[in-house]
C-alpha cells in the first residue's frame, strides 16, 4: 500500500467510466485500453451484443437462460413465451432439471414470483416485459436467495432481455419506426451505463474492502486503519477515546497540541452522532462511533473542510469504523484476559503456590516476580472494594516500576508491588483522589521469592490491623516500623492498652500537657537508642546535659527507677504503645 494516496476514491469513478454512444448498428464498438474481461466481468455487455442481434425471442430468452450461471451461483431452470394461448415453454432447459410446475406459472398472473421446486431453497419466476405486456418468463434457481449486487446482476440481465425481445418483436411490424428503435436503443445504453456505474461502485467497494483486508492480515491496530482510511480517502483520518482525547492520526495537518473539547461539548456530540445510523458530519468532520455490542469504545473521523467527500468516503469510512470496532474490541477482550490471568496469579501466590508454576505464569501475563516485591494491603471504610476503588489504588501506587499485581480480599484491595511506598505518599494520593482521609494502608517487609507472599500478606495485614486499632486509625504503617508489635500482635484491646500506658506514663503525659515540655518523648528516644545518652541527645537535638535533666525531672515526677530492668521494659513497652498504637497521644 502506498504511503500517500494519489487520489481520493471520488477520483476512481471519473478514470473508470466507459462512454457509449448510440449507434445505428448493433455491432456498435466500445474503445477502452482495459481489457474487456476487466471492463465486463460478468459478460453482460457481450451477451447485450449478441441479444440486440437476435430476431427470434425465443433464442433471445435461450441465450440468456444460459448466461445466468454466469452471474453467480444460479440456474436457470425454465424459459417460457408469451402467447394468445398462454405461456409456452422454451426448449433447451436441462433434462435432468425438476419440472416446473406450468400451472403454477399460470397462477403468478403476469406477475414476478416464487416458484417451488425440490432440493432448491430458493427458485424465483423473472417476467420479461416490453410496452404490451408480459413476454415471458424466466425461472431462475439457487440454493440462497441472491444478495445486493446478484439481484441487482439478474435485474439487469431480465432488462437486456425484456429490452431485446421488445425489439425482435417490433422489428418486423415496424421495421421503419426510427422512434422506437432510438428508444428501444436508449435502454439498451441507459442499462449499459446503470451496469458501468454499478461496475465502478463495486470496484470502489472491492478497494476498501482489500485495502482493510490486509490491515487485519498484518495484525490490525488504530495507526494501520486511519493509514488505510486516508489512503483510501485522501483526508486526513484519526482514532480519539470517547473523551476526545487522540489515540492516532494519519495525514497532514496535525494539530500540535491537540485540541481536546470539554466534557460538555464531547457528550453532546456523542449522543448526535449516535442517533444516526451511520458516519454523520459534525463541522469540518465526518464521524463514525466504534461501538460493538452498544459499548463506545473509541471515535474514527476525517477531516472534510471543502466538503469533498462523497458516498464512496462515506462507505470507506463506515467500513474503517468496523474494522476499529473489531480491533478495540479485541484488545478490550485481550486486557479483561490479562486481568484476570493477573488476579487468579495474585490470589494464588496469597494462598501459596508452586515457585516453578508461579514463575511461568508471572512471565506470561509480563509479570517479573524475580524481583524485590512488597504486600500492600489497603483498606478505605465506606468505599466498596469495586473496580473504581481498586483503579484509584492501582493510579495511587503507579511509579516507575512494573504495573503491581492487584486483587479484593475481603473489602480490602491487596498488591504485590516492586514499589514500597514512599511513607504516606500512597494514603495521601488515595486521600486526595477518594475525597476522605479516613483509610488505612499496611505494608510488609521485602519479599525475594513467590514462597514468602503468604507470611509477607501476613505481616501487611497485620500492620493495617495495628493501624486500625490504634487511636490513629489513618495512615500507613510499616510491619517494619511495629517493633515489639511484631510479637504481641495487633488484636490488644485499645482500652486495655490505654490503662496499660496511662499506668506506667501518666504523670508524665499529664506533666507535658501541663508544662508544655516532651518528657515522654525524650523517653522514648533515650529507649530507642539503647540508653546511649550522645545516640539519645543527638536524636532529640538537645546538650547532653538537657538530657540528663530531663531523665532525672522524669525519674522525680513518675517515681520510677531507670535502672531496674522490669521498670526499663514496662516504660519502653508503655512508649512504644503511646507512639505506635495512640499516635503519641493519651
Amino acid at each position: 500500500m502506498a504511503s500517500h494516496p494519489s487520489r481520493r476514491l471520488s477520483a476512481h469513478v471519473s478514470d473508470q467510466e466507459v462512454t457509449r454512444h448510440p449507434s445505428n448498428t448493433a455491432s456498435t464498438e466500445r474503445h477502452d485500453p482495459r481489457p474487456l474481461a476487466a471492463l465486463d466481468p460478468h459478460g453482460l455487455l457481450v451477451l447485450s451484443r449478441t441479444l440486440f442481434t437476435c430476431a427470434e425471442q425465443s433464442e433471445i430468452v435461450r441465450l440468456a437462460m444460459r448466461h445466468v450461471s454466469a452471474l453467480g451461483p444460479y440456474h436457470a431452470e425454465a424459459g417460457y413465451l408469451a402467447t394468445g394461448d398462454g405461456l409456452s415453454r422454451v426448449p433447451g432447459h436441462d433434462a435432468g432439471a425438476p419440472t416446473v410446475d406450468d400451472a403454477r406459472m399460470k397462477e403468478l398472473g403476469e406477475a414476478d414470483g416464487s416458484v417451488s421446486l425440490p432440493e432448491r431453497s430458493w427458485t424465483w419466476a423473472f417476467g420479461l416485459r416490453g410496452v404490451g405486456g408480459l413476454l415471458g418468463y424466466i425461472v431462475v434457481s439457487s440454493h440462497s436467495g441472491p444478495d445486493e449486487q446478484g439481484h441487482f446482476l439478474l435485474s439487469t440481465l431480465v432488462g437486456l432481455t425484456s429490452a431485446a425481445m421488445s425489439l425482435a418483436a417490433t422489428r418486423p411490424a415496424h421495421h421503419d419506426n426510427a422512434g422506437e428503435l432510438s428508444r428501444l436503443r436508449a435502454e439498451r445504453d441507459t442499462a449499459l451505463r446503470q451496469l458501468d456505474t454499478m461496475r465502478s461502485k463495486l470496484h470502489l467497494q472491492k478497494t476498501v474492502h482489500e485495502a482493510l483486508a490486509r490491515v487485519a492480515a498484518r495484525g490490525g491496530g488504530e495507526d494501520a486503519i486511519t493509514q488505510a482510511l486516508y489512503e483510501l480517502t485522501g483526508l486526513s483520518a484519526l482514532v480519539e477515546d470517547r473523551f476526545g482525547n487522540l489515540r492516532s492520526w494519519a495525514g497532514p495537518d496535525r494539530p500540535d497540541p491537540y485540541p481536546v473539547p470539554s466534557s460538555t461539548y464531547q457528550e453532546k456530540m456523542l449522543r448526535q452522532v449516535a442517533r444516526e445510523a451511520g458516519p454523520v458530519r459534525v463541522k469540518d468532520r465526518l464521524i463514525a462511533l466504534a461501538r460493538p455490542r452498544g459499548d463506545l469504545l473509541g471515535v474514527l473521523a476525517i477531516e472534510d473542510p471543502e466538503m469533498t467527500a462523497n458516498e464512496h468516503t462515506m462507505f470507506a469510512l463506515d467500513h474503517a469504523q468496523r474494522s476499529l470496532a473489531q480491533e478495540l474490541m479485541h484488545m478490550r477482550e485481550l486486557t479483561e484476559v490479562e486481568l484476570r490471568l493477573r488476579r487468579q496469579l495474585i490470589d494464588d501466590l496469597l494462598e501459596g503456590t508452586n515457585e516453578t508454576s508461579a514463575y511461568a505464569r508471572a512471565e506470561a501475563v509480563g509479570h517479573d516476580l524475580q524481583r524485590t516485591h512488597y504486600v500492600v494491603v489497603v483498606h478505605w471504610p465506606g468505599n466498596a472494594a469495586d473496580d473504581a476503588f481498586t483503579r484509584a489504588v492501582e493510579q495511587a501506587t503507579a511509579t516507575t516500576a512494573a504495573r503491581p499485581l492487584i486483587t479484593r480480599r475481603g473489602g480490602r484491595v491487596v498488591l504485590l508491588t516492586e514499589a514500597r511506598p514512599a511513607d504516606d505518599a500512597v494514603h495521601a494520593a488515595l486521600a486526595h483522589e477518594l475525597g476522605t482521609p479516613d483509610g488505612a494502608i499496611g505494608v510488609s517487609t521485602r519479599c525475594d521469592s513467590p514462597d514468602g507472599v503468604p507470611r509477607c500478606y501476613q505481616e501487611a495485614l497485620r500492620a493495617l490491623e495495628v493501624r486500625q486499632n490504634s487511636r490513629q486509625r489513618s495512615g500507613t504503617t510499616f510491619f517494619d516500623d511495629l517493633g515489639l508489635y511484631r510479637i504481641l500482635g495487633p488484636g490488644n484491646d485499645l482500652r486495655e492498652l490505654e490503662g496499660f500506658v496511662q499506668e506506667w506514663l501518666g504523670q508524665l503525659i499529664d506533666y507535658d500537657a501541663g508544662h508544655d515540655t516532651e518528657l515522654v518523648e525524650t523517653l522514648s528516644r533515650y529507649f530507642d537508642c539503647g540508653g546511649n545518652y550522645d545516640d539519645a541527645a543527638a536524636a532529640l537535638t538537645v546538650h547532653r546535659s538537657t538530657l540528663r535533666y530531663r531523665l532525672q525531672r522524669i525519674r522525680e515526677i513518675s517515681d520510677r527507677d531507670l535502672t531496674d530492668v522490669d521498670t526499663r521494659l514496662n516504660l519502653q513497652v508503655a512508649t512504644r504503645v503511646w507512639k505506635i498504637i495512640l499516635g503519641g497521644r493519651r
